[in-house]
């Protein structure tokens, strides 16, 4: 009896123990083994037949970016989860629209939040149509106030911030021509072009907060999330050209030109007086991207200067440092180009008014003063003959003389005292002259 015993004991140990060694075969496959396509068949048909509350409380569970990857995982799962992202209380709790936080923290973690759900909509319909993807997509976005044009007053809001990063995470990879549906999907869903022609075929600085709506748009959901300068480009140019030029140079200022301090664009300021590099940089970056993509049909570098051209005028010429500033923030190929061009078309007194300002920026600026000799050296090789040459020199020596009396003029009517600015400039405009002429003339003597 005690042999039977633990003969059955050890029988019944080893069933177990086999079982068990069996069981283990099929619960755990080894790291590396490809799911099969049967295999996926299978549990997309186990999770159709859950009820779908059950797959949605499991779904509740798992944080936007979790769902996103789970939703790649076969074609049944994708159709479960779009379903799941269509009901309303789905809707209710993942499209936050609380965009006035207070806290940093709390800014940046609303902002993480719509780069998931970007990632979680890319995913999801990526077997449908472009077409298609963009009404499911953006239905469940349509109705955030803080996402459309002159919905929201909030100085602080981060809406459309936020709007960009789920933009930019959607459509990260698509074509061009993808893209472009984008842009006319979302001109549509906005009113986008109805509200860009109000605003730059009205008078400068009349309706200021549709401006200012207008530039935060454009800026913080299309152009600045991008950080590669082609999809930048893209993106600029489609918000560019279905206006003519002076329109364009008009959008341009909108979107790029100074603010003053209270936040509204500073139209004025650049014809009434000087400004820092850091008022039109900007602009100077915008410029930039436009001269890297003139390959594009319909987009010359004549276009391009002549958008410049309207630039400098608007809302009146501008101070002549303020151009000769966004000359020097463009750098050298594109200085060059505009004022070879001027110099072509014979406006020598223009581009010897400019060269001066020019030199007395790098002054200003900490620039090199062998940056001005080099330009002034290339300008020079514009000219066929000597007689030109000497010509254009004459010009801007003449011109050093009228600036400095233009400002020598401007100080002694008043007291220098009170006009330090005006004083101070003629000082700089001096020793400018000094070591643009020192380096000048040094460049002849080597």
């Amino acid at each position: 009896m005690v042999m039977g015993r633990a003969a059955s004991t050890k029988l019944g140990r080893y069933t177990l123990t086999h079982k068990s060694q069996r069981y283990k075969r099929t619960l755990h496959r080894p790291v590396g083994t490809i799911m099969t396509r049967s295999r996926v068949r299978c549990c997309g048909h186990f999770l159709h037949k859950l009820p779908s509350e059950v797959f949605h409380m499991i779904l509740d569970k798992l944080s936007v970016k979790e769902i996103s990857v789970f939703s790649m995982v076969s074609k049944e799962i994708t159709s479960c989860v779009v379903d799941y992202v269509n009901t309303l209380s789905w809707k209710n709790k993942m499209i936050i629209q609380s965009f006035h936080q207070s806290t940093c923290r709390e800014q940046t973690s609303t902002i993480e939040h719509y780069r998931n759900l970007g990632l979680l909509f890319k995913r999801c319909t990526l077997l449908l149509p472009t077409k298609d993807r963009l009404k499911f997509i953006f239905s469940k976005l349509s109705q955030v106030p803080c996402f459309m044009l002159e919905q929201c007053s909030a100085p602080d809001c981060i809406g459309f911030s936020s709007y960009g990063v789920f933009l930019q995470t959607l459509i990260a990879g698509w074509d061009e021509l993808e893209c472009h549906r984008v842009f006319i999907f979302l001109c549509d869903l906005t009113n986008l072009q109805q509200k860009t022609e109000s605003v730059i075929t009205g008078k400068p600085g009349v309706r200021w907060y549709q401006e200012l709506q207008l530039r935060l748009f454009c800026r913080q959901v299309l152009l600045d999330p991008w950080p590669n300068r082609p999809e930048c480009q893209f993106w600029l140019m489609q918000l560019l050209k279905p206006w003519p030029m002076v329109s364009q140079a008009r959008l341009l200022f909108i979107l790029y030109g100074p603010l003053l301090p209270e936040g509204t664009i500073g139209w004025q300021d650049l014809v009434e007086r000087g400004l820092p590099h850091s008022a039109l940089w900007d602009l100077a970056r915008a410029m930039l991207l436009l001269f890297s993509k003139i390959e594009v049909k319909g987009w010359t570098t004549d276009s391009l200067l002549a958008i410049l051209e309207e630039l400098i005028v608007i809302p009146q010429p501008w101070h002549v440092e303020n151009v000769a500033r966004l000359l020097v923030l463009c750098g050298s190929s594109l200085c060059y180009t505009v004022l070879a061009s001027k110099a072509l078309n014979g406006r020598i007194l223009e581009i010897s008014r400019l060269i001066v300002n020019i030199i007395l920026v790098c002054e200003k600026d900490g620039y090199h003063m062998s940056w001005a000799v080099k330009l002034v050296q290339q300008i020079c090789k514009v000219f066929n003959t000597a007689p030109e040459k000497f010509c254009f020199i004459q010009h801007l020596e003449s011109m050093f003389s009228e600036v400095t009396r233009e400002f020598f003029e401007i100080t002694v009517a008043g007291n220098h005292f009170e006009d330090r600015e005006t004083f101070q400039t003629l000082c700089i405009l001096l020793d400018s002259s000094a070591r643009f002429h020192t380096k000048f003339l040094y460049m002849f003597l080597k």
